[in-house]
């Protein structure tokens, strides 16, 4: 979904299938986009109406599925993108690509709100994420706190050491029952865009905030390859960015949920 140009506005995307007989024809560029060289199908947001031919932005997009196999060498390149995290990503550019037409999901022109309701369960699934790294670093921090002696006592007996620790825990925990909030709604085909972009927010800023207390916690060790701690530091900062950037969640929650008037 993501394009180079265009970031979140998804609306004023590049990327066009264009219909050729029984074929689509892609061209276009996406960025940011996970795991491709690790997946067999990759699912492909693009304009098939041109955005001055439609009466709504959000009209005239549609989605498919891309068999890589087919795809790679073919009308799409990969091209790696090296980055701080230790994840797998990419730039992908498609020059003239030819999918079959079966592999058009749902209707022509409704691919943004199937994106739409895909992105609460991603939501969700991003706020799991960042709660699982914020009970690891809370009991990294717990676990070394009661072992680092300095001054004849363990550092974790100094208030200024356990009262941060204490805090994150609890952050973790109420981001954890907004998730199982949002999963429930979620799974219950109920409405649940303001309880998943809320946990996604509230996961991730738990998360960075016991990661900055597990590094704090450990020092020097903090740095050191070995305790891991550096490399769970730096992969919890992509969730304040990404999928959704924190601004944009703020900027939801103010519009559909108080009410107050739209920012963009």
């Amino acid at each position: 979904m993501t394009e180079p140009s265009t970031g979140t506005d998804t609306t004023q995307l590049k990327t066009t299938a264009r219909r050729k007989g029984d074929r689509y024809v892609i061209d276009g560029q996406k960025v940011w986009i996970s795991r491709v060289q690790h997946s067999d199908l990759m699912i492909l947001l693009a304009r098939t109406t041109p955005l001055a031919a439609v009466k709504r932005k959000s009209e005239g997009m549609s989605v498919f599925i891309v068999d890589l196999a087919d795809a790679i060498g073919k009308g799409l390149t990969v091209r790696p993108i090296r980055n701080m995290v230790n994840h797998e990503t990419n730039e992908l550019f498609f020059s003239a690509l030819e999918i079959p037409a079966e592999n058009l999901i749902g209707e022509e022109g409704k691919g943004f709100k199937y994106i739409l309701d895909g992105l609460n369960a991603e939501r969700t699934l991003i706020a799991a994420e960042c709660i699982g790294d914020g009970y690891w670093f809370v009991e990294r921090a717990t676990r070394y706190a009661g072992e680092r002696v300095v001054f004849g006592r363990p550092i974790g007996k100094n208030q200024g050491v356990a009262f941060p620790i204490a805090e994150a825990y609890m952050e973790v925990e109420a981001a954890n029952l907004m998730r199982f909030k949002a999963c429930a709604l979620f799974d219950r085909g109920e409405p649940c865009g303001a309880e998943a972009n809320m946990a996604k927010h509230l996961a991730a800023k738990a998360a960075w905030e016991a990661a900055n207390v597990c590094l704090q916690t450990h020092g020097g060790f903090g740095f050191a390859a070995e305790y891991d701690v550096e490399r769970k530091f730096r992969e919890t900062r992509l969730y304040l960015v990404a999928p959704i950037s924190t601004n944009l969640i703020l900027s939801y929650v103010a519009e559909h949920i108080l009410g107050l008037p739209r920012s963009f």
